[in-house]
């Protein structure tokens, strides 16, 4: 609940800074054609969703990753629909992504794939000869 009321608040400022502007009209439009992009990112997720699918199996993504993204470009997808201009400037920005990769690995602490294969440098390979055989 505290997260959505500091939304709100940063929203309705955002809001009317650009309001204040750009003027009743041009707010207006602005929230019109946000609105339709918005919609049509939601209809051709099918390619970004394939984009993605690419991207994990060239090992590029890790699956945490992938649904990190996928979620982020229908999450942004979304916020462009919803009126209002900070709404529309983060969906904008969950669209790239690489803005959603960075987002995934700084905010929500995703690691690396790199981390999670951390090699021993101080291991050593060694092989065990059983010298007592029976030769007789």
């Amino acid at each position: 609940m505290p997260f959505f009321l500091i939304y709100l608040f940063i929203e309705v400022l955002v809001s009317v800074q650009f309001a204040t502007y750009l003027g009743g009209i041009l707010t207006f439009l602005e929230i019109v054609a946000s609105a339709i992009i918005g919609f049509f990112l939601l209809t051709n997720f099918r390619y970004t969703l394939g984009e993605n699918v690419k991207s994990l199996i060239s090992k590029e993504i890790t699956i945490e990753e992938f649904q990190k993204l996928s979620l982020f470009s229908a999450l942004g997808a979304i916020l462009l629909i919803v009126p209002g201009f900070f709404s529309d400037i983060i969906g904008i920005l969950l669209q790239f992504g690489s803005f959603g990769t960075i987002f995934a690995r700084r905010v929500l602490n995703l690691k690396n794939k790199t981390d999670h294969k951390k090699k021993d440098i101080d291991a050593i390979d060694v092989e065990i000869i059983d010298n007592n055989s029976d030769t007789k």
